[in-house]
């Protein structure tokens, strides 16, 4: 069974980081729903389109070390930065 790092990018442009532990195609995370309900009013949910990319996928690979590389990719694509992504952990931190 793979372990997959996903990227999510929404129409707005930002995106969210995840992982996947049993690689199940329908799952699209658990990013805060009413942190992104804000950013698109009601008329730009009669048309929604989101984008699921597979960044990173193992098969023999633990719980702990698919933890770490998620956050890995949190921090490289900065996702947790509130203009750039949804994610909101770890905590972003202005350099």
């Amino acid at each position: 069974m793979f372990k997959v790092i996903y990227k999510i990018t929404y129409p707005n442009g930002k995106i969210y980081i995840g992982k996947d532990l049993v690689d199940t195609l329908n799952y699209y995370g658990s990013a805060n729903s009413k942190l992104i309900e804000k950013d698109f009013p009601r008329e730009h949910r009669k048309d929604f389109t989101i984008r699921k990319e597979i960044l990173f996928e193992a098969e023999n690979i633990s719980d702990q070390e698919i933890n770490k590389i998620e956050v890995d990719f949190i921090r490289q694509y900065q996702s947790n930065k509130p203009l750039i992504g949804y994610n909101q952990w770890p905590k972003y931190k202005n350099p």
